[in-house]
């Protein structure tokens, strides 16, 4: 039994020991492979628990905004994977002078196809430090809309209105256009446009659009709901409602409430929103000339 387990321990031995490959002249064996993924794996696991235990807890209570908070959590975790990285590399026994080793790891990663993964994470840094967007934020990317949950390494992750979590790529907000809604201001403006019939009341048509627009609640109070009249169409006085929110989260609820509300309330002033006309005009045909021959 004591001859078989000591066999054992010697071909484990071994094994650990063998010889992979030199890096600046130092060897690389199975056993260095090992204790630098076992590193590393220490040093992110005690970063997610440091995010999750100790930063969210002091970050929530003296930083209101979620956006910094997640930013200074992301922060801190790539600072501790670098220390871990830095770290491994030493305890593996590889010196690491001026990090030439990473970028030399890198540049031949980026040789052999790796261009858009470092794009990606390069904008991820952009995206954390000068912070175009945020977590919480609403933005449109090309045909998505959505609120962004998280900013990874590689990738933004939006939850769509329909509650679609999609993956879009960090080099996507660095280089094309971006919609925020929620960018410095939260405010936006929304404009409803309703047709009138012309033998409606202007004034009681004003007073329907201001009353409508101040008992909402999602509706500002400064700025003042505007109603403009902006045009004259086929068969109605083309309104325009202009109101202001406080947040872009409910522009589309809020807009189809406000819209309701119209309605409810242009039957109570008995305002008519008119139909569409067309007017046709059916002529009777033009009588046919008889030919020379038909006459003969």
């Amino acid at each position: 039994m004591n001859s078989s387990l000591q066999e054992l321990i010697n071909k484990v031995t071994q094994i650990l020991s063998f010889k992979l490959f030199e890096l600046k002249q130092t060897p690389v064996t199975v056993l260095s492979v090992v204790m630098f993924i076992l590193v590393i794996a220490v040093f992110f696991i005690g970063s997610k628990l440091l995010n999750r235990v100790i930063l969210r807890r002091i970050f929530s209570r003296f930083i209101a905004d979620k956006g910094i908070q997640f930013t200074l959590i992301r922060i801190v975790h790539y600072l501790i994977m670098i220390t871990g990285v830095v770290v491994a590399f030493q305890f593996v026994g590889i010196d690491l002078a001026g990090l030439t080793v990473i970028f030399g790891l890198l540049s031949v990663g980026i040789g052999f196809g790796l261009q858009n993964i470092t794009s990606n994470f390069i904008s991820g840094l952009i995206l954390l430090f000068e912070r175009p967007i945020k977590v919480g934020d609403r933005v449109t990317v090309g045909d998505i809309e959505g609120d962004v949950t998280s900013i990874n390494m590689r990738a933004t992750t939006i939850q769509s209105l329909d509650n679609i979590s999609i993956i879009v790529p960090n080099s996507e907000f660095i280089s094309s256009t971006v919609t925020n809604w929620s960018y410095g201001d939260p405010k936006i403006r929304l404009r409803i446009e309703v047709g009138v019939s012309y033998s409606s009341d202007l004034d009681t048509v004003i007073k329907a659009l201001t009353e409508v627009a101040r008992e909402h609640p999602d509706v500002l109070k400064n700025p003042d709901p505007i109603v403009l009249l902006s045009g004259f169409g086929d068969s109605s006085w083309d309104m325009v409602l202009v109101v202001w929110l406080g947040t872009p989260k409910r522009y589309y609820l809020t807009r189809s409430e406000i819209n309701c509300a119209i309605v409810k309330k242009f039957r109570d002033h008995r305002v008519e929103i008119p139909f569409p006309q067309r007017d046709l005009h059916i002529r009777s045909p033009l009588p046919m000339p008889f030919s020379s021959k038909e006459t003969a």
